[in-house]
């Protein structure tokens, strides 16, 4: 039986994180759609969010583009300095890292968040 498309970046967003737990360090989760970016710093023990930043928070006219990733990942960067956290693990959900999530990503890094 051959998986849906949705099913499969489930399948692969589940292996990453049943590894994460082991590490203990908080992850930047990132989630798509056809018209927003989503971005969440996660606590290691995954059950607090301790800072967000959305295309849809931010009020930005076309949220699924590359632009507006780029402001994601520099907001979510600045968001999650604000809270004392500079490490963390990338946790792409499943989606391939190009396009909008390799934009969020790069704005990220280039924010001082290091991953």
């Amino acid at each position: 039986m051959k998986l849906s498309k949705k099913q499969a970046r489930l399948r692969r967003a589940a292996k990453f994180r049943a590894k994460h737990v082991q590490r203990s360090v908080e992850r930047l989760c990132v989630h798509k759609t056809a018209q927003h970016i989503y971005a969440q710093i996660i606590s290691p023990c995954g059950t607090k969010t301790l800072a967000s930043a959305s295309t849809l928070a931010a009020k930005l006219k076309n949220g699924g583009n590359l632009d507006a990733a780029t402001k994601i990942g520099e907001a979510i960067a600045k968001a999650a300095t604000s809270v004392k956290v500079t490490k963390v693990a990338f946790d792409r959900s499943g989606f391939k890292y190009h396009g909008r999530v390799k934009a969020l990503a790069d704005a990220a890094r280039e924010g001082g968040l290091d991953f």
